[in-house]
């Protein structure tokens, strides 16, 4: 089932992948669905291959897979990994200090955060293609990120992920993992608190 709805910012849609529907048909999804705005983005924008439209694709358990292993240094150099929130569900938001879209939605990511209690959500960050910390750590502070991230200059984490779930050109990028440590949900483009918040609602409220 597919439900579209028009925003002053973008078309976001939801694909709710059925059981037993496998990966290629969740990929042939992605690729039909690949958001677009009203000016007719669909494909990353520009060089710097950011998306501006955000869809959403909800995994039903039969079809989810492992996330990868993600564990290294934070903007800090402190160490911290996907592994150390094994029984929560985790959003992992891919984000740039360069990248437009992400200035657009870190607010309400950081609000999202505030208003998640911890022992039911955590928020885990990818930071790519910053060469360094410093300006990473400026965007953190100028939008209140209260969540850690993974430094990723390379983007070499991307490439761990399923390229049907997350297109390592396409920033920003979200995705939920089910307290099982799967993808349950997978999301291209800059996301809204009101897209989010009920698609986390439905994995919190999944029995483990």
């Amino acid at each position: 089932m597919r439900r579209t709805r028009r925003t002053g910012r973008s078309v976001r849609r939801a694909v709710v992948v059925p059981a037993g529907a496998g990966l290629a048909v969740a990929a042939g999804l992605l690729l039909a669905g690949l958001a677009t705005d009203d000016g007719g983005a669909g494909a990353p924008d520009g060089p710097a291959g950011v998306a501006r439209a955000a869809e959403a694709k909800v995994l039903d358990p039969s079809a989810r897979r492992d996330a990868p292993v993600l564990a290294g240094d934070d903007l800090d150099g402190e160490p911290v990994g996907l592994a150390g929130f094994r029984g929560q569900v985790v959003v992992v938001n891919v984000w740039g200090s360069w990248c437009g879209p992400c200035r657009a939605e870190a607010r309400d990511l950081a609000r999202l955060s505030r208003e998640t209690p911890a022992e039911e959500v955590r928020f885990l960050g990818i930071n790519t293609r910053d060469p360094d910390r410093t300006a990473a750590r400026s965007f953190v502070r100028e939008h209140g990120l209260g969540f850690p991230s993974l430094h990723d200059p390379s983007g070499e984490l991307l490439l761990r992920f399923p390229p049907e779930l997350l297109n390592p050109q396409a920033i920003p990028s979200t995705l939920v993992i089910d307290r099982r440590g799967r993808i349950a949900v997978a999301i291209g483009g800059a996301v809204t608190d009101e897209q989010l918040r009920p698609l986390l609602a439905r994995v919190v409220e999944e029995e483990s």
